[in-house]
């Protein structure tokens, strides 16, 4: 259960930020984590874990509840290079990034289940 967003326009250093908050969480808590994140990464970051989850749905997944987020990557997406115009005629070049972010979810491992049923216990 995967989703891709591609050629999202900021750059990935800022982009890593709000997908770092939530690798690992479950999916519950990791929406609400980005639901209340100042980032303007956060929104598109969740609206690509809500795809991954009705991906999820469509793929037969029986317990959308308790998918975690196994894997979140952020990777450079195409630069689009701009000038700006610069004292004597001379230019700079303005590079203008774009992002790549892929989602995979996950059930959880066994070990994980148990380990959480032991902690419940005590």
């Amino acid at each position: 259960m995967k989703a891709i967003l591609r050629n999202y326009r900021q750059s990935p250093r800022k982009v890593s930020l709000a997908a770092g908050l939530v690798r690992g969480k479950k999916v519950k808590d990791a929406l609400t984590q980005l639901n209340f994140t100042v980032k303007r990464a956060s929104s598109p970051v969740a609206k690509l874990i809500e795809s991954a989850v009705s991906n999820a749905k469509n793929a037969g997944v029986v317990d959308t509840d308790s998918l975690i987020v196994k894997e979140i990557r952020v990777d450079k997406g195409i630069v689009l290079k701009r000038m700006m115009p610069r004292a004597r005629g001379s230019a700079s070049r303005i590079n203008k990034r774009s992002s790549h972010v892929m989602v995979v979810l996950a059930e959880p491992t066994e070990s994980k289940k148990k380990a959480k049923a032991k902690k419940a216990t005590k």
